[in-house]
């Protein structure tokens, strides 16, 4: 089978230069356009902590409700799932389910009685160290 000139025309491919330029262009979007996601993707985390410590404080507020006192530091937050001695009038779950790590990976911090407040219930950030600024700044109720 024999190809006419048109048809040889149609049949060009890129060239190596053609397809060198769309790869410096694609380089160079994701070069602005990838840390502009990144530090979205840390105040995404930031603010997915913060709902978390919000429903948590309101599951509180039902168990005080019901028992008459918040869990102490040493029953801590798995005292809104199991029904912990002496709550008698515990009527929990307080939760639908376990309480997660923050976004992270790190367990939840509970005291009580907190600093400003009854209790105080905090993440320490992306560092998982007391204090910090930014990303591994503490976020508390």
């Amino acid at each position: 089978m024999t190809l006419t000139s048109e048809q040889k025309k149609q049949a060009h491919g890129f060239t190596l230069l053609e397809l060198l330029i769309v790869i410096v262009i694609i380089g160079m979007l994701a070069a602005y356009v990838g840390p502009k996601y990144f530090s979205q993707l840390g105040k995404s985390e930031i603010a997915v902590a913060k709902t978390q410590i919000e429903a948590f404080d309101k599951a509180l507020d039902t168990l005080r409700l019901d028992v008459g006192r918040f869990p102490t530091t040493e029953e801590g937050l798995n005292a809104m799932l199991v029904q912990p001695n002496g709550m008698n009038k515990w009527n929990g779950p307080y939760l639908k389910k376990q309480i997660p790590l923050d976004p992270w990976g790190n367990a939840y911090a509970y005291r009580s009685p907190g600093q400003n407040r009854d209790f105080d219930i905090l993440s320490y950030g992306k560092d998982g160290q007391v204090g910090g600024e930014g990303e591994a700044a503490d976020i508390t109720n």
